[in-house]
């Protein structure tokens, strides 16, 4: 089964955060961080069950580590349903939580 990939507008909010924060920072390395999300994010399309739960108490609610680097990315996403998946925020593993 495929999943369906679909990001929220604060998702999307968060990729343009963070490529402005890149390109000020390393205008080399963004084009691969952001290639880095994108395919980490593409095999949410069949395996979302494997990342770890974000909440204990809803299975739903997980997280993808993105390894990037000497640190990373965090996205956060639900499985809305049997044929969706919805990327609820991303951020750099060094940020403050999504929470």
């Amino acid at each position: 089964m495929s999943f369906r990939i679909r990001f929220t507008e604060a998702a999307e909010a968060d990729l343009y955060r963070l490529y402005e924060f890149m390109i000020k920072r390393d205008l080399a390395a963004v084009g691969h961080a952001i290639g880095t999300i994108k395919r980490a994010v593409h095999m949410l399309e069949e395996f979302p069950f494997s990342c770890r739960k974000a909440n204990a108490t809803d299975p739903t609610l997980r997280e993808l580590v993105i390894p990037f680097g000497a640190a990373g990315y965090v996205a956060l996403f639900r499985i809305v349903d049997n044929a969706t998946v919805s990327v609820l925020a991303v951020r750099h593993q060094r940020e403050d939580d999504y929470y």
